[in-house]
């Protein structure tokens, strides 16, 4: 018996999101329910191309296909790991090898943690830390800490040029249609699906924070001037749905944790899933 992932059975071509800004689309169907997972990464194109995530073990042969398609992999010349999660870093052997120019921007924490997954090749890594700047010829990107995390490596991604923050895994909500953007969600849905997400997957330690100090970092990342918002779990945001992704990111620390699906659950979808298929 294998243990190994299945592959995607919903394909989404890459999208563009700005100026030489694509959004690399993974998609998962939730476990016992009707609903989808975005799992995606990013491509800056410009004077030195960037990856930003690697994708997952499940997708990579489409992975590695979409991303290759918009740049040679010789032409690569920095790879961006968010944090060590695993659906962040599943094609990270295979990109570095693919890219012999590029140079691995991560920092010490997540060495420490992921050197039992991958052998860093020290001499190409770059250690860029929460705060902190990188020149990446015809821009310089901000490496800024998204509110919402659960690794604490993370650091986000803001491109000044375009006004483009990689959230990696803020905002993330499940989806009722894969093909759905935040504008087609009902409102209490995409409330919803952000808390549970952010305080049942990611996040359960801001229930447990002062609102003022975390509201005063949340100003930090909101006042970066964004006009994109792009993550691994959830649709692409824009335009005033900006402001309301925050505000529900702001009141987190206020809110009741919604109740996660247990072992009766677990059952529930045992039994259905050895019911003959119709």
């Amino acid at each position: 018996m294998s243990f190994a992932p299945l592959c995607p059975t919903i394909s989404v071509a890459p999208e563009k999101v700005a100026p030489d800004t694509w959004v690399i689309h993974s998609v998962q169907e939730a476990l016992g329910q009707p609903l989808f997972v975005y799992l995606n990464s990013m491509v800056l194109l410009g004077a030195e191309p960037m990856i930003i995530d690697t994708g997952t073990i499940a997708n990579r042969e489409q992975w590695l296909n979409d991303v290759f398609a918009l740049v040679e992999p010789e032409d690569v010349k920095w790879i961006f790991l968010s944090h060590d999660d695993v659906d962040h870093t599943g094609n990270l052997d295979e990109t570095m090898s693919a890219c012999p120019n590029a140079r691995l921007v991560c920092n010490w924490a997540m060495i420490e943690r992921h050197t039992n997954c991958f052998d860093f090749p020290i001499s190409r890594c770059q250690w860029v830390m929460d705060g902190e700047t990188l020149d990446i010829g015809d821009r310089t990107i901000v490496a800024m800490r998204p509110p919402v995390y659960d690794s604490p490596t993370t650091r986000g991604l803001f491109d000044p040029t375009t006004g483009v923050y990689w959230s990696s895994d803020t905002f993330a909500t499940p989806l009722p249609d894969y093909k759905m953007g935040v504008a087609d969600l009902d409102p209490e849905f995409w409330d919803f699906g952000m808390t549970l997400f952010a305080l049942g997957a990611v996040s359960p330690w801001l229930s447990m924070v002062d609102p003022a100090k975390y509201g005063k970092y949340v100003d930090g990342v909101q006042n970066l001037d964004i006009k994109t918002i792009a993550g691994c779990h959830t649709p692409v945001i824009e335009r005033e749905f900006i402001g309301k992704a925050f505000a529900q990111v702001r009141n987190l620390p206020l809110v009741d944790p919604p109740p996660m699906p247990d072992q009766s659950v677990l059952d529930q979808i045992v039994a259905a899933s050895a019911q003959p298929q119709p």
